[in-house]
């Protein structure tokens, strides 16, 4: 199914070792507490920590089963990184994770259970919404909550100051750049200490380079990335590094974000989250974007990232062994899958999207909105770097792969090398 319209029924209606202390709650048991639903969770920031505690707040005040949510909270970053030992160990029942073939990875290793007699209930999602929740043998493991995109995010006022105007070519965007530096300002608020950021860039930089399915092909592990194309998009991205932030290897998105805040950088390529967690409450309409602009006309400004998470069941889990504990955590699914469900949750974080078409658009602030015509309006939407391929490859190939790029641009011939080397060798086995 083409990607076209993965969020157009919700622009209508508006992804190391596990420790078990980190990882894995106190379990039950089959014969413990049925109406206690563990739920493992990697927003450890405090905005969608919040409403996500409000989110499953109203699940327990509608319960009329009593049930109830035991929340084990772990830091994104370290929950990202562990997921494959945690999801073999001793998971959680129902926890948070990403849609498409990260999903898809874990459903075909047979960690994930089948929710499919859920999905014959569930109503507001699209036909690819669907599909980015069906795993390779048909079955759909994933229940989607909201996605978000990937744009160059600004602040209005500051672009207003000096008279900046949105590029859409990387030409223009080059020009910006070095009128910014012209009036002091560091154009690129730049990151990379989580390892997942500068993906990002990678990202856009290929897909507007070479298109999507080259994108595509070059996550499944089907393209070399000695070709001269990849070869390309490191050049370019070598290009912009004189614009961006110095040191980002040893920055967090979040100081990353803080710095475009405080006027301190111009710009950055971010997800629609990260700006919007770092500004105060009565800054957040002074947030602004632009697509990333275009390199080859030929693909213009077509693809966006716009991830979409959501939640899944851990088949290791012990407690779902029970019949009735199951029955609990469908229950939680099935709450979860409704418009009521997301209305709470974007009450609590406005830096995203509803994925279910019922959801209420009414309280969607001009930012939500132009976002939803963003990604409404692409021709194909993926997912980031670290959900369209292997996990193994992500965390243990491309991010030191990236970070080494940053603090050494200049060899791009011994990187893609290196990174060819590895791929070779991971996309060999079965994962």
């Amino acid at each position: 199914m083409s990607r076209r319209n993965l969020l157009r029924g919700a622009a209508a209606g508006t992804g190391a070792v596990a420790l078990p202390s980190l990882l894995a709650a106190c379990s039950s048991g089959p014969g413990g507490d049925s109406k206690t639903i563990r739920m493992g969770s990697n927003s450890s920031d405090p905005v969608p920590k919040k409403a996500f505690a409000d989110a499953f707040a109203a699940y327990e005040k509608q319960s009329k089963a009593g049930r109830k949510i035991k929340v084990n909270t772990v830091d994104h970053n370290t929950f990202q990184e562990n997921i494959n030992r945690y999801l073999q160990g001793k998971p959680d029942d129902v926890f948070m994770w990403f849609a498409g073939y990260r999903m898809q990875f874990f459903a075909k290793k047979g960690l994930l259970l089948d929710i499919s007699d859920l999905w014959k209930t569930y109503q507001g999602f699209s036909p690819a919404l669907k599909d980015q929740s069906t795993g390779e043998d048909g079955k759909q493991y994933f229940t989607p909550y909201y996605y978000y995109p990937w744009a160059v995010f600004h602040r209005k006022s500051l672009f207003d100051q000096h008279g900046y105007t949105a590029p859409k070519t990387l030409d223009e965007y080059i020009a910006l750049a070095k009128q910014m530096q012209k009036d002091k300002l560091i154009p690129i608020a730049f990151c990379d200490k989580d390892g997942w950021p500068a993906m990002g860039t990678f990202d856009y930089i290929n897909m507007r380079t070479n298109g999507y399915e080259f994108h595509k092909s070059l996550m499944a592990g089907k393209e070399a990335w000695t070709d001269k194309r990849v070869k390309d998009v490191f050049d370019t991205w070598r290009s912009l590094l004189p614009y961006c932030q110095p040191g980002a290897n040893g920055r967090t998105w979040q100081e990353a974000a803080t710095s475009l805040q405080q006027r301190k950088t111009g710009m950055a390529v971010f997800g629609m989250p990260h700006p919007g967690a770092q500004f105060p409450k009565a800054e957040q309409t002074d947030i602004d974007f632009f697509p990333f602009p275009e390199i080859n006309p030929e693909h213009g400004q077509d693809a966006v990232e716009a991830p979409i998470d959501g939640f899944l069941l851990a088949k290791n889990s012990k407690t779902l062994k029970n019949k009735k504990t199951l029955e609990s955590a469908k229950d939680l699914l099935a709450y979860l899958a409704t418009p009521k469900a997301e209305d709470t949750y974007l009450a609590g974080d406005p830096n995203n999207i509803a994925v279910n078409s019922g959801a209420s658009t009414s309280t969607y602030s001009s930012l939500q909105k132009k976002a939803v015509e963003l990604v409404s309006g692409a021709k194909q939407i993926s997912q980031f770097l670290d959900r369209d391929t292997r996990p193994d490859f992500a965390s243990t190939v491309m991010i030191p792969a990236i970070q080494s790029f940053i603090n050494n641009p200049k060899d791009v011939d011994g990187l893609v090398n290196g990174i060819e080397r590895q791929k070779k060798t991971i996309f060999a086995t079965e994962g």
